[in-house]
Formats: structure tokens, C-alpha cells, sequence
């Protein structure tokens, strides 16, 4: 991307399918400064283009704007770290979660019993998941 294929504010939001009014928004909030105004628009180059993708990926991975903005304004790798490790930690659990509920359902849609509720394996799997004993 050479200076004159800078984006305008449209054009970079287009390529993510946001609104404008996100771009603007993150403004706000200090993850995106425009490289320049022409003309009083607003112009963007490939390293916004790439920090976009990182908001977007980040915000996906279940990072509030207000988390994302600390880690890009980490004043260091260890900082930075630090940051990513807590929140990589917040992932594999979430991960655990998502998986334990995905085995459940799994479980429900093939279960022959008409009342889920009291089928013996389902019964041992939350068993499995609460601690609690539910069998018997």
C-alpha cells in the first residue's frame, strides 16, 4: 500500500464490514488514530489496517475495547505479557466451559430417554461436571 493508496474512513471500514461510526468510536477511545487528514478527511495506511484486524480478533476472542487498549498501549513486552497471560488464562477456562456444554448437548440430541432430565448417562455426565451426586 504506497502513501497514495491510503484509505479514507469508509474504505477501511468496508474492508471489515463495520460501520464507520466503530472506526470513529475507537477513535474515541484512543485504539486508532488516523495516519493524516486531506482535506480534513480522515486517511489510514496498512499498519491501521493491521491494528483493526487485531481490535477485530481480539474483541472476537472476548476482550473488551477497554482490555485491548491496555495491551496496545503496553509500555513493554513484559507488560504486555502479563496482560495477554490473564486473559489467555480467562480463554481456557471459557474453552473448558464451552466444551463441557458442547458434550451435554451432544449427548441430548442423540438420547433416546423422553425425558432428558432422567436419562442415567446424562445424569452421570452433569454428576461428573457438579460434584453433585444425582445418580442412584
Amino acid at each position: 500500500m504506497k502513501s497514495s493508496d491510503d484509505l479514507r474512513i469508509g474504505e477501511l471500514a468496508d474492508r471489515f464490514g463495520l460501520g464507520t461510526h466503530v472506526l470513529r468510536h475507537w477513535e474515541t477511545m484512543g485504539l486508532l488514530t488516523p495516519a493524516a487528514r486531506v482535506n480534513g478527511r480522515r486517511r489510514y495506511t496498512r499498519d491501521h489496517v493491521i491494528r483493526v484486524m487485531t481490535i477485530i480478533r481480539a474483541k472476537g476472542g472476548g476482550m473488551s475495547l477497554e482490555q485491548i487498549g491496555e495491551v496496545l498501549s503496553a509500555t513493554g513486552k513484559e507488560e504486555r505479557r502479563n496482560l495477554l497471560e490473564r486473559h489467555h488464562a480467562d480463554l481456557e477456562r471459557r474453552l473448558a466451559e464451552i466444551t463441557t456444554s458442547k458434550r451435554l448437548i451432544e449427548h441430548l440430541m442423540e438420547c433416546r430417554a423422553e425425558d432428558f432430565t432422567q436419562c442415567p448417562d446424562y445424569r452421570r455426565m452433569v454428576e461428573a461436571e457438579t460434584g453433585a451426586c444425582v445418580v442412584g
